[in-house]
C-alpha cells in the first residue's frame, strides 16, 4: 500500500524488492528516496526523513496526523470508525460536508461551462487568453465562468440535486425580495482551494467597465471559508516551497497565476487582504523563508511595511522585492522571459533591515526629527524579532548602515521589548494569580567541562548508536530462533538457551539492569516486553505503523537500507554472501556486549568525576573500591571481544 501512497506524489521506479525516486523534499538530480513495501517504510536519505504512509502524508502534504488518516480513508474507501459526535458536532460536519458538495460542484460547472458553452469561451476563456494565460496553467487553476443569467448557474445546481440554501451559505447565490439571483453572474471564476485541494470559497472578477461595478467579488465567510486563515495558491505551490525553502507572497489572483507561468510556482497570496498571522504560521508549516513580492508605488510599499513586523513576530527570515513603479508582480511578468524575471527576484530581494532602512531614508533626507521616526520604526521591527542572537546581529547591521551607535540602537530595543513584557505580564496577571503560576527556579550554571566530563559525553553517545542497534535487531529479527551460550562473568559457568531474538535481548536488558537513554527507544522496549508477557509477538509492521509519529519515525532511520543484494551473485556466479540473518546469535550476542561494555564505561566515568570532587576518606574509599569493581568487569567484557581497553 506505501508504494501506491507515495506513488500519488513521487514518480516511483522499481528497484529490486524497493522502489526509489527523486526526494520530494529536496531538489536533487540522483534518487536517494527510497520505499519498501515489505517493511511499511520510506526513507528520504538526503532529508533524513522517514516514516510510514502516514508520516509521508503528514510530511509531504503537511496534514495532521487525523487529517492523513482521513485522506487514506477516502483512498480506499474505508468507513472511520470515530467517536459518536454529539447534535452539535453532527451538525456543523453535515454543514461542512454539504458546503464542500455545492462548492465541488460550482467550480466543475463553471470550469466546464467555460471550456463548453459559446458564452463561456467567447467571455470568460477569451478573457484570461487576451491576459496571457496559456490553457494548462488556465486548467491547473480550474478557472472558469459564471453564466451571465441571473440564475443559470443555480437552476442547472437544483436540478443536479444541490440546496438552495447551501448555495446561499456557500455565498454562490444571494437572495433579494424573495427572489434569489447569483452572485457571480457574468463574472470570470477563481476558485480557492484549502491545502487538501478542496474548493472552499470562490474570487469573481467582472468584465465590465462600469466604475460602480466592484472589480472582485469573493465569497463570504463560512464554516468553511476563513479569509483571515486562508492563501490563494497554497495548494498548488505548497510542495515547490518545501523543495526551494522559500515562498514569494503577492496580493492577488492573477499575480499567482503569472508567476507560475513564468515558472515561479512557490508563490501564494494573500487574496486582496491585508497579511494576517495566521497566513504567516500557515507558510511558516512549509518554510522559515518569505520573500514579498509587492508593487512599487506608495501602496506596495506600505503594504510590504504592514507584513515584515508580522513575518518577522512569527520568528520568519523575509526578504523584499519591489517591482518597478507602475508594475506588479502579473504585469512585469508578462513583459519579461521567465528568465529576466527569475533573475530580478533573485538580484532585487533585498533583506527587510536594507530594505526598509532605503526606503525610509529616502523620506527622511534632510529632515531630523523624520529621520529620528524612521530610526524608531526599523528598531520596532528588528524587536519583533524572537530569537535574541538573531536580535543582536540586525542590531549590529542597523549601526552600520544608519551610521548610529550600536548602544543607542540595543538601548531602543530593549525599551521596546520592556514596554511589550509589561503589556504581556499584564495580560497574564489574573491568570497566573488564578492557577497560582510559580516561576521556576533558574537553571544552574553550566559546569566547566572537564576531561572525564568529555569523555563520558562521548561514551554517551556511542552508547546510544549500540542502543539503536539494539532496537533495530528487536524489530527487524524479532520472532527469529537463536541458540545462545550464556557465559555469566562471575561464575565462568556457560549454558545453551534457545530463545528468539526478542526474548533475548529483553532478558539481557532487564538482567543486567541496562536503562536505555533514549526515550522513544524504552517506550518501543516497554511495549515488545508486554507482548511477550501475553506469550506473542508484536503483528507485523506494528512499530512501523504506531499511532506515536516519533516511533514508527524512528523505525524508518534504523530499518531503512539504500541497497539489497543483487539476485546474481548467486543465480549466476553461485557466490553466496553472508548476511546478517545467517549468523544472528552472534549478531544479537555481540550487540548486548557492547551496550554493556558501553555501559560499564560511563559509569567508571560517572565514578571518576566523583572521586576527583569527594573529600570524604570513608566515601572516597568506598567510590575506589567500587570503581576496581567496574574496571574487573571492563577487562572481562574486553576479552570477550579480543581487546583490551585500558
Amino acid at each position: 500500500m506505501i508504494e501506491e501512497v507515495i506513488g500519488d506524489f513521487v514518480q516511483l521506479k522499481k528497484s529490486g524488492s524497493s522502489y526509489k525516486g527523486l526526494s520530494p523534499f529536496t531538489n536533487e538530480k540522483t534518487p536517494s528516496f527510497y520505499v519498501s513495501p515489505a517493511k511499511g517504510i520510506f526513507k528520504c536519505f538526503s532529508s533524513g526523513k522517514g516514516g510510514n504512509a502516514v508520516t509521508f502524508l503528514m510530511e509531504h502534504e503537511k496534514l495532521s496526523y487525523p487529517e492523513a488518516l482521513r485522506w487514506l480513508a477516502d483512498k480506499y474507501n474505508i468507513e472511520i470508525e470515530e467517536e459518536k459526535p454529539n447534535e452539535e458536532e453532527m451538525q456543523e460536519r453535515s454543514e461542512r460536508e454539504s458546503l464542500l458538495a455545492v462548492s465541488s460542484y460550482a467550480a466543475k460547472f463553471f470550469e466546464e461551462y467555460m471550456w463548453n458553452h459559446e458564452e463561456g469561451q467567447a467571455i470568460g476563456l477569451s478573457y484570461f487568453q487576451e491576459r496571457g494565460f496559456r490553457d494548462d496553467i488556465i486548467k491547473l487553476f480550474k478557472l472558469g465562468f459564471c453564466p451571465d443569467g441571473w440564475t443559470g448557474f443555480s437552476d442547472e445546481a437544483q436540478k443536479a440535486g444541490y440546496e438552495l440554501k447551501w448555495m446561499k451559505a456557500a455565498g454562490l447565490v444571494k437572495e433579494s425580495k424573495d427572489k434569489h439571483f447569483d452572485f457571480f453572474k457574468g463574472r470570470v471564476m477563481f476558485p480557492i482551494r484549502d491545502i487538501s485541494g478542496r474548493v472552499i470559497a470562490f474570487g469573481g472578477r467582472t468584465l465590465k467597465t462600469d466604475k460602480k461595478i466592484a472589480k472582485y467579488f469573493n465569497s463570504p465567510e463560512s464554516a468553511l471559508y476563513i479569509k483571515s486563515k486562508v492563501l490563494y495558491g497554497i495548494y498548488e505551490a505548497k510542495n515547490s516551497i518545501v523543495k526551494k525553502d522559500r515562498c514569494y507572497l503577492v496580493e492577488g489572483y492573477t499575480d499567482v497565476i503569472s508567476m507560475h507561468q513564468s515558472g515561479v510556482d512557490n508563490v501564494v497570496a494573500s487574496s486582496g487582504t491585508s497579511l494576517t498571522d495566521d497566513q504567516v504560521r500557515l507558510i511558516k508549516r512549509y518554510t522559515q523563508n518569505i520573500t514579498i513580492l509587492y508593487d512599487g508605488d506608495p501602496a506596495g510599499i506600505r503594504a510590504s511595511f504592514r507584513g515584515i513586523n508580522l513575518i518577522l513576530a512569527q520568528g520568519l527570515n523575509v526578504k523584499v522585492v519591489l517591482f518597478p513603479d507602475g508594475d506588479d508582480p502579473d504585469s512585469y511578468a508578462k513583459k519579461v522571459s521567465s528568465e529576466i524575471l527569475q533573475n530580478y527576484i533573485e538580484e532585487e530581494a533585498k533583506d527587510f533591515l536594507e530594505f526598509k532602512t532605503s526606503m525610509l531614508a529616502e523620506d527622511a533626507a534632510g529632515d531630523p526629527i523624520k529621520r529620528a521616526e524612521m530610526i524608531r520604526e526599523v528598531v520596532d521591527s528588528i524587536a519583533h524579532i524572537p530569537d535574541g542572537i538573531k536580535r543582536a546581529v540586525y542590531i549590529q547591521e542597523c549601526s552600520r548602515l544608519l551610521a548610529i551607535e550600536e548602544q543607542v540602537l540595543l538601548n531602543e530595543t530593549n525599551k521596546i521589548l520592556r514596554q511589550e513584557n509589561k503589556k504581556q505580564a499584564k495580560r497574564n496577571e489574573f491568570r497566573n494569580e488564578q492557577r497560582n503560576d510559580i516561576p521556576p527556579p533558574p537553571p544552574p550554571p553550566p559546569l566547566e567541562e572537564g576531561p572525564h566530563q568529555e569523555r563520558k559525553r562521548k561514551l554517551e553517545t556511542s552508547a546510544l548508536s549500540q542502543e539503536k542497534d539494539l532496537i533495530r535487531l528487536l524489530l527487524t529479527f524479532g520472532r527469529h530462533p537463536i541458540k545462545v551460550e550464556l557465559h555469566r562473568l562471575e561464575d565462568d559457568e556457560k549454558e545453551t538457551l534457545d530463545s528468539s531474538v526478542a526474548e533475548y535481548l529483553l532478558f539481557e536488558l532487564q538482567d543486567e539492569q541496562l536503562e536505555l537513554h533514549d526515550e522513544v527507544m524504552r517506550k518501543i522496549v516497554v511495549e515488545y516486553a508486554r507482548f511477550l508477557q501475553k506469550g506473542e509477538f508484536p503483528p507485523e509492521k506494528y512499530f512501523q505503523h504506531h499511532e506515536s509519529a516519533s516511533i514508527h519515525t524512528l523505525c524508518a532511520d534504523l530499518m531503512a537500507f539504500p541497497y539489497e543484494l543483487s539476485g546474481n551473485w548467486s543465480e549466476r556466479h553461485q557466490i553466496y554472501p553472508e548476511t546478517e540473518d545467517m549468523n544472528l546469535a552472534k549478531a544479537t550476542k555481540d550487540c548486548v556486549f557492547r551496550l554493556k561494555l558501553r555501559h560499564v564505561l560511563v559509569m567508571i566515568e560517572e565514578l571518576q568525576i566523583e572521586i576527583k570532587s569527594c573529600a570524604e576518606e570513608e566515601k572516597l574509599f568506598e567510590l575506589i573500591k567500587e570503581k576496581q569493581h567496574l574496571d574487573a568487569v571492563k577487562r572481562d567484557l574486553s576479552r570477550y571481544f579480543g581487546s583490551a581497553i585500558v
